[in-house]
Formats: structure tokens, C-alpha cells, sequence
């Protein structure tokens, strides 16, 4: 790919697992300025840890698994569009130079962590800190407010409660314009999702749009216990600084 385009606009959006970031991927599909890219990272996060995912070969079979040749290829690649957005999971970020983040805009997406682990549990019931991305995503957090930049925070439920005013706020933040296509989307598979859809995806390819909040009552596994306390803690660091 060439050299970037200069107005390009690289959005990363850092997420949690079990969050709705597939759900916002497919929100900001629908506008028309807007090209988006699913997990990048994926492969050299599994190279890099030997982490056991659920389709991890075809993971790793199906994108480049070196970080920084995916950093200057794909998320600081050119694009035909002026905005394009990386959906990202913090905790990719693992053994990589995080220089290329100051040429990106870079948006935190959190979920409370009881509801994240008791989602993420049923896939990888032996889930720890790590695993979460909470810390990176602090560490994103105290970068740029050491750079003097406010920090863009999402908070799963808020956005749910209210998806047309957080999704104007966030696009007013971000200097573009909100457009409402961005509150539906069509039903099933999207050509930009990653190998490990299947795995993964079963629900935001039966939705059509942002569902409403609703609480959860599932059990936590209680070998998960010390890794809830540890990512409230890193939680409520970001809490303060999302999108009411």
C-alpha cells in the first residue's frame, strides 16, 4: 500500500472482549465515508502469546501475524475513503511499538467487567487479566492525558441506553459528521468480518440494529473472582472520562 493520505482519518477503537465492538464496527459500515477493518492485530496477538483461541489456526492462517508490518500496511495504509475504522482488541497490542498511535484518533470501548467475564467465560473459562485488555486500555488513557488530549471513552450500557446521542457526541468529538444510518445495519455475515466470526458473532448477525440494554444474571465461574476485582478497579479508571 502506498503512502498514507494525510486527511485520512484512523480511527481505532479499543475494546474489551464480549463488548458490543462488532455492533459499532457494523455501525459505522453503513456510512458511506467510511471503510472498516476487523481486528487486524488478531494474528500477531496469537503468535506473540500462544494463547488458545477458538479458530486461532485459520486466524492465524488468514492475516499477516507481524505487528508492525500490519501497522504500516494496513492501519497506517491508504484507504479510498476519509474515514476508516479499526476494530480493535486492546489487548493486541501486546510487544508492539505504540508510536503509530499518535497518528490515529483512539477510542476506548468498556463494558462492566462482571457482565465482559461472565460472557467471555463460556468461550474461556480460564480467562485472566491479560486476556481482559483493561490494562492497555489504561495505558491508552494515561498517554494521551500526559499529552494534554482529552481521552474518548465509550461505555457499553450508556451507549446502549441512548445509541442516536452517544454516536452524535462521539462523531462530534471526532470531528465528523454524525449521520443516523449509523443506528441500523442488515441482518447476517458482513464481508469485513474476520475468519473467527463463526465463533464469535452468532448474535450481531441476527441484530439489525442496536438492541436495548438489558441486565445480566449469569453466574461468574469463581476461579474468576480475583480477575473481576482486578478489572474493576482498571474500569473505574476509565469510567470518568466516557460519553454521558
Amino acid at each position: 500500500m502506498g503512502s498514507p493520505p494525510t486527511e485520512t482519518l484512523r480511527l481505532n477503537v479499543w475494546s474489551s472482549p464480549r463488548n458490543i465492538s462488532t455492533a459499532l464496527m457494523y455501525s459505522w459500515r453503513q456510512r458511506a465515508d467510511t471503510t472498516v477493518v476487523d481486528e487486524p492485530l488478531y494474528a500477531h496477538y496469537l503468535r506473540r502469546t500462544g494463547r488458545v483461541h477458538p479458530g486461532a489456526a485459520a486466524v492465524l492462517a488468514s492475516q499477516d501475524p507481524d505487528g508492525q508490518a500490519v501497522v504500516s500496511d494496513v492501519i497506517l495504509g491508504h484507504y479510498d475513503t476519509p474515514i476508516v475504522f479499526f476494530k480493535q482488541m486492546a489487548k493486541h497490542l501486546v510487544g508492539l511499538d505504540r508510536g503509530f498511535l499518535s497518528q490515529c484518533r483512539n477510542v476506548l470501548l468498556t463494558r462492566e467487567p462482571r457482565d465482559m467475564l461472565t460472557s467471555f467465560q463460556k468461550q474461556m473459562p480460564d480467562t485472566t487479566l491479560a486476556d481482559t485488555g483493561f490494562e492497555e486500555m489504561v495505558e491508552i488513557l494515561d498517554g494521551l492525558l500526559a499529552a494534554g488530549r482529552q481521552p474518548i471513552v465509550l461505555d457499553a450500557k450508556t451507549l446502549l441506553l441512548d445509541p442516536p446521542a452517544v454516536l452524535a457526541e462521539l462523531c462530534r468529538r471526532l470531528g465528523v459528521e454524525y449521520d443516523p444510518v449509523m443506528l441500523s445495519w442488515p441482518a447476517g455475515p458482513k464481508p469485513e468480518d474476520g475468519v473467527w466470526a463463526r465463533h464469535w458473532y452468532d448474535a450481531v448477525h441476527r441484530s439489525t440494529g442496536w438492541g436495548p440494554w438489558q441486565a445480566k444474571q449469569d453466574e461468574l465461574l469463581p476461579a474468576l473472582r480475583p480477575v473481576l476485582e482486578q478489572a474493576e478497579a482498571l474500569y473505574h479508571r476509565l469510567l470518568p472520562y466516557a460519553i454521558r
